[in-house]
């Protein structure tokens, strides 16, 4: 098996494929596993928030925000028609009833997928500065806090546990959060989810996969798939090494897990993937004072914003943009969040050692992720994660194993072709 991509879903892919008996190779265009979408993600596991950012509220709350630098989701209007294409089918997704069976199937493989990484991570020893201290969902007004409760039941219902907490409650989870106590309506906490470095826990498992035989080929562009004489079946990928080398890989079968990119290797050959890029932000800062950093990972409901601290960092992430490949970092989008992150825990971090980045998450229009077959023969999905591919990577790529060893998954999410 040839697998096409090497950040958390190729990884992940990679090690569940070995686990199941197949020879695999993984390839990269980059030096080593997670140096894109996974390299600086919120560090959120967050089966918590299977709700979809395609949602009833949704249409509403973009109107409000067009013209806010600081908007949590940005559209930025190009001439891609896939990005029109891509925008109209995400409000499509928004009906209520498309959104309801989204987020059941995203907070189905969402729960599964956890015990997953609490499985994996106990079997191989892995560390990446995790925490098992949950996620406290903020709310900053008594309209939003109002429905906690309907979140915490419709949470319930999947089987997640989910506690609404009042405001001294939340202090007592996360006593950081004194500076903005005052603002602070309520929260949801949802104690089994978790926090980690995505970047250290792909690095980690890439070694082990290497010592499992797996192998990996960094630095290796993918050129185009290669399909069979017949013209249908996929046979294998031709790729350019570091010397400029131009080589084919035969195998029995690729999958891709390309991100963003996915869409663009499969377009020639017909395969249409409803997945566009979309640009997410983030700011890591070292803790100058480990008493006002907070120690459990957050979600700013109202300003859509996660932070995670991870060891001796504390990662800030957010917002939304649709605007195409870009991945320059726009100073515009970057000051909110760190702005955010001084207000919230003045004298916590310093600032002026922080590292920005921007990367693009791979969404569909419903943030339901495509695992499974393709329409073309030995071509087969692991991509289009968007926000939740920390959260879901591990659950996704055992499910493609059980896919590809011919048995459906014990998860009820419409895998393709299953």
């Amino acid at each position: 098996m040839i697998v096409l991509g090497a950040g958390l879903t190729g990884v992940t892919t990679a090690w569940y494929l070995l686990q199941a008996g197949f020879r695999v190779t993984v390839v990269d265009r980059q030096p080593g596993a997670a140096r894109e979408t996974s390299f600086a993600n919120g560090g959120q596991i967050s089966i918590s928030h299977p709700e979809p950012w395609a949602n009833p509220g949704a249409p509403g709350q973009i109107l409000r925000w067009l013209g806010r630098d600081d908007a949590p989701l940005k559209f930025r209007p190009t001439r891609d028609p896939a990005q029109w294409r891509w925008g109209a089918r995400f409000l499509l997704e928004c009906l209520p009833a498309r959104a309801h069976r989204n987020t059941q199937a995203v907070a189905a493989l969402a729960t599964w997928s956890g015990r997953q990484l609490r499985d994996l991570r106990a079997r191989l020893g892995l560390e990446y500065d995790q925490l098992e201290r949950g996620i406290l969902h903020l709310f900053h007004s008594a309209a939003e806090f109002a429905q906690a409760p309907a979140r915490a039941r419709l949470l319930a219902d999947f089987g997640i546990e989910a506690r609404i907490c009042d405001r001294d409650a939340c202090l007592a989870i996360e006593p950081a959060l004194g500076a903005q106590a005052d603002a602070l309506a309520g929260g949801l906490y949802a104690p089994g989810d978790e926090s980690g470095d995505a970047f250290r826990f792909t690095q980690a498992l890439a070694g082990h996969v290497a010592v499992q035989g797996g192998t990996l080929l960094w630095e290796t562009e993918i050129l185009r798939l290669v399909t069979g004489r017949d013209g249908g079946a996929i046979a294998g990928v031709a790729v350019r090494t570091a010397d400029g080398t131009v080589d084919t890989l035969h195998a029995d079968a690729c999958v891709v897990c390309l991100g963003s990119y996915g869409p663009r290797l499969l377009a020639p050959l017909g395969e249409r993937l409803p997945i566009y890029p979309v640009k997410g932000y983030s700011v890591t800062a070292p803790v100058l004072d480990p008493a006002r950093a907070p120690s459990v990972s957050l979600t700013d409901e109202s300003r859509r914003i996660v932070c995670s601290r991870l060891g001796a960092r504390l990662r800030i992430a957010g917002t939304a943009e649709l605007n195409g490949f870009d991945t320059r970092v726009r100073p515009e989008r970057v000051a909110p969040i760190l702005a955010w992150a001084q207000r919230s825990f003045p004298g916590a971090i310093d600032a002026e050692r922080a590292e920005h980045w921007a990367g693009l998450r791979p969404a569909t229009p419903g943030n339901v992720p495509l695992i499974g077959r393709a329409r073309h023969a030995r071509l087969w999905l692991n991509t289009g994660h968007g926000t939740l591919g920390w959260t879901l990577a591990c659950g996704s790529a055992a499910a493609l194993a059980e896919l590809m060893c011919g048995r459906r998954p014990p998860v009820a999410f419409p895998f393709l072709a299953a």
